[in-house]
């Protein structure tokens, strides 16, 4: 655990628009920064960044937070794993306290699991630099592909022995559980504890996540053996999924930001080829079919992708589906077609960086053009492959969300193929409409009796939403963006400062009122024990608060969506929450009042129509008055804030 003057250390350190920019890229919008939302699928920015308020707040999954939850959020770690991240990469010096047998025990299986990882990925480089087979084996097969010893160092290559179990032996030597190094599929189990390394006898290339963890291996076999696969990888787990994961992409982000440009391969020593030879904007599907999650993550970085293929007729074939992902997700794509005999591995040998990017740019062509020419050469007369071939090329392209470049595609597609731009947009107004049409059957097929979403209270009141929740968060909104500005003076002389805080507490405890939502009142009850503390910075505690629910709360609550532009600041002062403070507390208290006493009047009206179809002459007499006490009540409250909106001292 850290102590907090360390932690104080670290959430000051930790500027948000850095933290966030290694995942995604921000662009200038106003006083904040804008882009792609890393934890949903979008194709129109809401993720916004705001630096001075040290936040992040998406507008369309309503994640929100400061730089400790984004990791958190990102990484799927805990609160003290992302300080101890951020101490990392900002290098603040941390001392740990042991920790307890009963916080040992509850670390969860995720942080075990990459815990080893890492071992093995160290085991695995360890031999291959050390062991007298690692070196002659596999550290051979590298320097045969001309690795240099730095690139080698860079991806954490490594070599596992053609042993049944040295890896598996050395790990549970170490101290790692046997049941992790099973889960991560770094060992197989069998009858009778039958246990074996998976990557007995290949060499190793772990993979990466965002942030540099190693969460998957891949092992290439060196031996020629017809009965085992060339490739092994790292089965799914719950901290690998192969659809959300990139190789390469923590080596590559950074470049791709400053190229504006990504290039998708197929293998891992194609991406590591072109590091060496200068193109570090690469990253490769590992022999998958491109999958929406691993788009998402290039189009966080850039919209313009160049998929690179070697000369392989039928592997162009039996990829090039995926590649319509790209086209829907709205990406620019090009195609690069190597020349016969090469793959990316091989070209970017015998080429340096400039002499590569200028192959590139002569020869790549857009992904559409590719597709009907590479099409039209199997079609060739056959009338029926031609209009399959015609039909494939629409569907490409009605999937383009971006109307004007479709619209440039149906031109070029209407030459290439000799068909008329009219017939072209029939057919894709077509599909576009049947696609609607399923859309719409599949809506109006959810049955009438289904149930409306709900919300249960969960733990730590997660979960819970109170017929009062808008009143409060306005409450709560004001008091943790102005609880300790100055509302007015108690007295003439303004020795007697009433702060926001102030009044608000007064103001419900003058009528024994709390919140319903049980995180709204925790909430309220920390700012209380803090009030009056003069060092309380309530925007920073709440914000940095350890408990996720809480930090995300306080960041929904001070996060505005909108800027107000310089140019309408020019022409009219405009007067901001702070300046009105005197007219907005009382409007909000009152508010909240108000729900409460129609909430109360709700009840007793429906009390009252119970009895009197029960005739109980008595009870109706009881509620009527108690109907009354409310309404007068209700009538006393909106006088009382009209009192205090009119006198301003």
């Amino acid at each position: 655990m850290l102590d907090q003057a360390t932690i104080d250390k670290i959430t000051d350190a930790a500027q948000i628009q850095d933290v966030i920019s290694d995942y995604i890229t921000l662009k200038k919008r106003g006083v904040n920064l804008l882009g792609l939302c890393p934890f949903h699928g979008e194709k129109t920015p809401s993720f916004t960044v705001s630096p001075a308020k040290g936040i992040f707040k998406c507008f369309g999954c309503g994640k929100g937070g400061n730089a400790v939850h984004f990791i958190m959020e990102h990484e799927q770690i805990s609160y003290y794993e992302a300080l101890k991240f951020l101490a990392r990469k900002y290098h603040i010096e941390f001392q740990e306290r042991e920790l307890t047998a009963e916080e040992q025990a509850i670390r969860n299986d995720r942080e075990s699991m990459f815990l080893v990882n890492e071992f093995a990925q160290k085991h695995f480089s360890s031999t291959l630099h050390n062991h007298i087979d690692g070196k002659s084996i596999g550290l051979g097969y590298f320097r045969e592909r001309g690795f240099r010893e730095d690139i080698i160092q860079k991806f954490q290559l490594g070599y596992s022995l053609d042993q049944r179990d040295a890896f598996t032996q050395a790990a549970i030597k170490a101290g790692y559980n046997k049941t992790y190094l099973v889960k991560t599929g770094l060992t197989l189990e069998g009858d009778n504890n039958y246990l074996a390394d998976r990557f007995r006898g290949r060499v190793m290339f772990p993979v990466h996540t965002l942030s540099g963890k190693v969460v998957a291996f891949g092992g290439r076999i060196l031996k020629k053996d017809d009965k085992m696969a060339k490739y092994v990888n790292s089965p799914e787990s719950e901290i690998y999924h192969k659809s959300t994961e990139l190789y390469g992409i923590y080596f590559a982000k950074q470049a791709i930001v400053r190229q504006d440009r990504c290039f998708l391969v197929e293998g891992y020593t194609d991406v590591i080829s072109m590091h060496q030879s200068g193109i570090e904007n690469v990253v490769a599907s590992s022999g998958t079919s491109l999958t929406p999650g691993q788009i998402r993550m290039i189009h966080r970085f850039t919209e313009n992708v160049t998929v690179i293929y070697d000369g392989d007729a039928a592997g162009i074939k039996a990829s090039i589906r995926g590649i319509d992902l790209l086209l829907e997700e709205g990406l620019n794509i090009k195609v690069l077609l190597l020349p016969d005999g090469d793959d990316p591995d091989s070209f970017a040998r015998k080429h340096n960086a400039s002499d590569f990017i200028e192959f590139v740019d002569k020869n790549s062509s857009d992904f559409i053009r590719f597709k009907t020419n590479l099409l039209l050469k199997d079609a060739g007369n056959d009338p029926v492959k031609r209009a399959g071939l015609i039909s494939d090329i629409v569907r490409s392209i009605s999937i383009i969300p971006n109307s004007v470049i479709r619209g440039e595609y149906v031109k070029e597609c209407s030459t290439l193929l000799n068909v008329d731009e009219a017939m072209l947009y029939h057919e894709i107004n077509k599909l576009k409409s049947t696609d609607q049409e399923k859309t719409a059957t599949r809506t109006q097929n959810v049955p009438d009796d289904f149930p409306p979403p709900h919300f249960e209270e969960m733990e730590g009141g997660s979960a819970f939403v109170s017929k009062f929740d808008n009143e409060e968060r306005n409450i709560l909104q004001l008091l943790i963006r102005h609880g300790q500005s100055i509302m007015f003076y108690a007295d003439e002389a303004k020795t007697q400062p009433v702060t926001v805080a102030t009044y608000i507490f007064e103001e419900l405890e003058h009528d024994e009122l709390g919140f319903f939502n049980p995180l709204h009142q925790r909430i309220m009850d920390e700012y209380k024990a803090h009030h009056n503390d003069s060092t309380f910075n309530s925007d920073k505690h709440f914000l940095y608060h350890p408990e996720a629910q809480i930090s995300q709360l306080a960041a929904d609550l001070v996060t505005e969506r909108y800027t107000l532009s310089k140019v309408h600041s020019k022409i009219k002062q405009v007067e901001t929450d702070s300046d009105r403070l005197i007219d907005l507390i009382p409007r909000v208290i009152f508010e909240f009042k108000n729900s409460l006493i129609l909430d109360l009047l709700r009840q007793k009206l429906l009390e009252l129509k119970a009895a009197s179809e029960a005739k109980n002459n008595t009870l109706v007499d009881e509620i009527m008055r108690g109907i009354t006490e409310l309404e007068s009540v209700k009538k006393q409250l909106s006088k009382t804030l009209g009192e205090r909106i009119i006198i301003k001292i």
